[in-house]
């Protein structure tokens, strides 16, 4: 029998037309800023080589996604609106370059489905220290890039975050300046880059600026924010910086129960992307992290991985996250 011999890649065109692989995808995808003579010429190398063309052997391939903090806790990531975005733009990114994009659940093993997967690469979110995910992707010698960074990274690996360090220091200055003096830090709940980050950050603030730190730990089920009854009824914060999606409410209903007002007696800012902030009573300040923008440069990592891994860049690369002032941490006015 004679072998089907395997289609052409994006880094087969890029060698054949004497360009870089980000310029075929731009050339067959219709983006990018190219001359349109460089685009008829990689489009025109494309087709003699067979690229999608019938006959031609199976032309989609496959990347894997999954949010690995509580690998193998039955947990709905996709409700979280910072996934949820990231996985649309990531299936858009990933549908751009010819890629199927599998998100894999939550609630399933390390043991079973990892051992397994058919994919040509894996996008890891918030990969934990540890992480058995990793370690049987690793075994397996399949692709990975990362959203955050990974805790042991490889000089090998590719990773794409945001500067949590800037990111924290702006978040307090900002409160600082809004007249808090005594700033908690609701976190502590993941075992990934990001919580630690964030956290370290926190208390070189506060060691520089002779504040004592006052950390709060974060509980996902902890809606009415019963973690702050001690710090609120002793007057010890007027500030909280949270850093997961449902701290800024929690943080409203502990205020609530104990009679402080926000932002009079309570200054609030929450690392969310839910849009739902804009309308509570007060709007909640949030810092984003750009979701779109790590996800769209996650995939393009991860196909340079798949395609070209000789060419492909390792190490970070970082999205800039914003600060989204609302009425919760701005100074009243008297």
């Amino acid at each position: 029998m004679t072998p089907v011999p395997a289609p052409p890649t994006i880094a087969d065109i890029a060698r054949a037309a004497e360009v870089s692989t980000a310029t075929v995808s731009h050339a067959l995808n219709g983006t990018g800023r190219i001359g349109e003579a460089t685009r008829r010429r990689v489009r025109a190398v494309a087709t003699a080589l067979g690229y999608g063309a019938p006959g031609a052997g199976p032309r989609t391939r496959t990347l894997g996604l999954a949010v690995t903090t509580f690998a193998g806790s039955p947990w709905n990531y996709v409700a979280v609106s910072y996934f949820s975005r990231w996985l649309t733009a990531a299936t858009a990114a990933a549908h751009a370059r010819g890629y199927a994009l599998t998100t894999l659940p939550a609630d399933r093993g390390a043991q079973t489905l990892w051992h397994n997967l058919a994919v040509d690469g894996m996008l890891l979110l918030d990969s934990p220290d540890g992480d058995p995910v990793l370690r049987a992707l690793r075994a397996r010698g399949i692709p990975v890039v990362f959203d955050g960074r990974p805790t042991a990274p490889r000089p090998e690996d590719t990773w794409v975050d945001n500067d949590h360090a800037a990111t924290t220091r702006e978040v307090l200055d900002h409160l600082a300046a809004s007249g808090a003096r005594r700033i908690a830090l609701h976190g502590g709940f993941g075992g990934e880059y990001y919580t630690r980050a964030v956290t370290e950050a926190y208390e070189r603030w506060c060691a520089d600026h002779a504040r004592p730190p006052l950390p709060v730990r974060f509980d996902p089920h902890d809606a009415p924010g019963h973690a702050f009854d001690e710090a609120f009824a002793a007057g010890a914060a007027d500030a909280v910086y949270s850093l997961y999606d449902p701290g800024g409410r929690q943080t409203l209903a502990a205020a609530a129960r104990h009679g402080l007002r926000v932002p009079q007696d309570l200054l609030i800012v929450c690392a969310s992307e839910d849009p739902a902030y804009e309308t509570t009573e007060p709007p909640v300040s949030t810092v984003t992290l750009h979701p779109e923008r790590i996800a769209e440069a996650a995939v393009a990592a991860l196909v340079a991985r798949v395609e070209a891994p000789a060419e492909a860049v390792p190490g970070g690369c970082t999205v800039p996250a914003g600060l989204l002032v609302r009425a919760s941490s701005r100074q009243p006015r008297s």
